[in-house]
């Protein structure tokens, strides 16, 4: 699973770079079925953040592996 999440990523962090941030993988946790994840860069530090997380990376994540239960930032 935790192959899967880095391939999806993958799919994001282009978009997350062209605003001068990325994203992190923190942890999976297989069972629960819980992504833990740290935006940096810009994306760290901006207000917008947990909109970025909810609406943008929680959603292609769930997409592409639909094991995924929830996102977290931490």
């Amino acid at each position: 699973m935790r192959d899967r999440v880095e391939k999806a990523l993958d799919l994001i962090r282009p978009a997350l770079e062209n605003d001068g941030g990325n994203v992190e993988l923190v942890d999976v946790d297989e069972a629960a079925g819980i992504v833990k994840l740290k935006l940096v860069g810009a994306c760290g530090s901006c207000p917008m953040s947990q909109l970025t997380l909810r609406m943008g990376v929680e959603r292609v994540l769930k997409e592409q592996v639909p094991e995924i239960v929830e996102v977290q930032a931490v």
